[in-house]
């Protein structure tokens, strides 16, 4: 999984938003590291609305504009749960190949 889809999958797993919402979610799960562009998060949204794994919740019109919010759908649930599980495998065999040998750095007391 992409890391576009993979955050905006986590930023709907615990409540619905709407675009500006979850550009702002995006910047806090990343810690600033990643800012989505406007064009790019509906690109996202549209991929992943034709691939189910999130659905619009609502639709309103704020200031004379249409105003979508998005939820995870139950297929992009089970996805991002599946995407979590690989990644803590991963980082469970990182630290595993990391504590079997430990580079001893010159002249370093024990």
């Amino acid at each position: 999984m992409q890391e576009p889809t993979l955050l905006l999958l986590t930023a709907l797993a615990d409540a619905p938003r709407h675009g500006y919402a979850l550009i702002q979610e995006i910047a806090a799960i990343s810690g600033g590291r990643v800012r989505m562009r406007t064009g790019t998060l509906y690109g996202a949204l549209d991929r992943l609305l034709q691939q189910g794994l999130i659905r619009v919740e609502s639709e309103e019109v704020v200031d004379g504009r249409a105003r979508r919010t998005y939820a995870l759908a139950d297929a992009g649930r089970t996805a991002l749960a599946a995407e979590a599980d690989r990644l803590r495998a991963v980082v469970a065999e990182a630290d595993r190949r990391l504590t079997v040998i430990r580079p001893r750095i010159k002249g370093a007391f024990a």
